[in-house]
């Protein structure tokens, strides 16, 4: 089952810049919300975190929805089975 990644982030961070990048180099999908060009975004990330700390990752496989704060790189290859 594939998994749909949303990334919360901001034009100037660069914990969001190198999330991108690894995500990007793995060939792995993700749709970006830039909180800071968007204030509906940045509503939806803080209903999705409680917060407005970025990058804000949202995977989603379907059945459970797992939120990551920050470039937690051992998380995400955790949660998308890259480890």
């Amino acid at each position: 089952m594939s998994k749909k990644i949303t990334i919360y982030a901001t034009t100037t961070c660069g914990y969001c810049k190198m999330l991108k990048s690894y995500l990007q180099s793995k060939k792995i999908d993700f749709e970006e919300k830039l909180a800071d060009q968007n204030p509906q975004y940045a509503q939806e990330l803080m209903q999705q975190s409680n917060q407005l700390g970025v990058p804000f990752t949202i995977i989603d496989d379907g059945d459970k929805k797992v939120g990551i704060l920050g470039f937690d790189k051992s998380q995400i290859d955790k949660v998308l089975g890259l480890s």
